[in-house]
C-alpha cells in the first residue's frame, strides 16, 4: 500500500482553511463586538419605529451590546436604505423596513439599489394591518358612508401617509380605484407626521397602521371606519374590515421586517434569525406587539426573502394601474 505525500502548499493551504473555518464560527459566537446600528427609515411615532424599539429593547437584554435606534426619516426609507447598503456585512448595521419598502422598485424610476437584491434578509417580525381612520369632523361613520360623501365631493378630500408607495399609500390607491374615487394624496416623511395634521383637521382621512394611530382611535381624536386585513384585528375588534364593511375585494396586509447590507455571511444571518425568532416569542414581546395592533412572525431568512420578492411583484400591478410614479 502506497504512502500519500502531501506538498507544503497544499498542507498550509489546509491549515489556513480551517483556521479561517475557526475564525468564522468564533466571530459569530462573539456577535456582537460593538454596538448594533437599528436603522429606521420613518420618523419617530410611526409602525417602524415602534417595532423596531420594542424588538431593539429585546436584542439588549441578550446581547452584551448596546441595540441603537437610528431613525433617518426620508423618501419612504430611501435615505436609510442607501446607509445599510453602504454598511459593512458583519450585522453590526440592521434595518427595519415595511412592505413598502420592495414596493418602492415598482415606483422611483432612479432608485439606487435594489430593494430585494441589493440587501441581505434577515427575518421577517410582523404582520401589521392598516386602518381607515377620519376625522371626528367628517360626516362618515362607516366605510359607505365615506364613499358616498366622497363620491359627492370629487378631489376635495385629502389624505396622508408616510410617503409614495408606503403601506398607507397603496391602501388608499386599491381603495380609491374599488371604489371609483378621486381623492388627493399628500405624502409625509412618516407616518406620526402625516397624523398630526390628520388630527389638526388639515387632511380628513388616512390609512394608518394600527401602532402609530391607536392612541389616538382610543382618545377619540380619529375614527376608525375598518380595517384593510381580511380579519379583524385583535387591537380593535369592534372595528369591521373594509371587505365586509363596503368593499368585498379589498385587502391589504403589511409586513415588517428586518434586513443588513448584502453578502452577510450566511451563519450570521442564521444567527440574528434565530436571535429574532427567539425574541418574538417571548411572552412580554408577543403582548406588547399585539397590544399596538402588530401580530409577531416568524420565518427562515430564505424564506422572508422569498416573501419580499413575491410580494414586489404583487404590488407592481397596482402601483402600474393606479398610474403612481415618482420622480427622485
Amino acid at each position: 500500500m502506497g504512502i500519500r505525500v502531501h506538498s507544503p502548499v497544499a498542507v498550509l493551504f489546509g491549515v489556513a482553511c480551517a483556521c479561517l473555518a475557526a475564525g468564522s464560527a468564533l466571530a459569530q459566537a462573539d456577535f456582537p463586538t460593538k454596538p448594533i446600528r437599528f436603522l429606521v427609515g420613518a420618523a419617530p411615532g410611526g409602525a417602524t419605529e415602534i417595532i423596531a424599539r420594542a424588538l431593539g429593547n429585546k436584542l439588549a437584554e441578550k446581547y452584551p451590546q448596546q441595540v441603537l435606534i437610528d431613525p433617518r426619516p426620508g423618501a419612504n426609507h430611501i435615505i436609510a436604505g442607501e446607509i445599510t447598503l453602504q454598511a459593512p456585512p458583519d450585522g453590526h448595521t440592521i434595518q427595519m423596513i415595511p412592505e413598502g419598502f420592495v414596493i418602492n422598485a415598482s415606483i422611483y424610476p432612479k432608485l439606487p439599489f435594489d430593494p430585494v437584491k441589493d440587501f441581505t434578509a434577515i427575518a421577517i417580525v410582523a404582520m401589521v394591518p392598516n386602518i381607515m381612520v377620519v376625522h371626528p369632523s367628517l360626516p362618515a361613520r362607516s366605510v359607505a358612508d365615506f364613499i358616498a360623501l366622497a363620491r359627492k365631493r370629487p378631489g376635495d378630500l385629502t389624505y396622508g401617509t408616510s410617503g409614495v408607495g408606503s403601506p398607507s399609500h397603496m391602501a388608499a390607491e386599491l381603495f380609491k380605484l374599488l371604489a371609483k374615487l378621486d381623492y388627493v394624496h399628500v405624502p409625509y416623511k412618516g407616518q406620526s407626521l402625516a397624523l398630526v395634521d390628520l388630527i389638526g383637521g388639515h387632511l380628513q382621512f388616512a390609512f394608518p397602521s394600527i401602532p402609530s394611530s391607536l392612541a389616538y382611535i382610543k382618545s377619540a381624536r380619529l375614527r376608525p371606519l375598518g380595517v384593510t386585513t381580511p380579519q379583524r384585528a385583535s387591537a380593535v375588534p369592534d372595528v369591521p374590515t373594509i371587505k365586509e364593511a363596503g368593499l368585498p375585494t379589498f385587502e391589504v396586509s403589511g409586513w415588517y421586517g428586518v434586513i443588513g447590507p448584502k453578502n452577510m455571511p450566511r451563519p450570521l444571518v442564521e444567527r440574528i434569525n434565530r436571535d429574532i425568532n427567539a425574541a418574538l416569542k417571548t411572552p412580554e414581546l408577543a403582548k406588547l406587539l399585539s397590544s399596538q395592533g402588530a401580530d409577531p412572525l416568524t420565518a427562515t431568512a430564505e424564506g422572508y426573502a422569498k416573501s419580499m420578492a413575491a410580494d414586489r411583484q404583487k404590488w407592481a400591478d397596482v402601483v402600474q394601474t393606479a398610474g403612481i410614479k415618482v420622480q427622485r
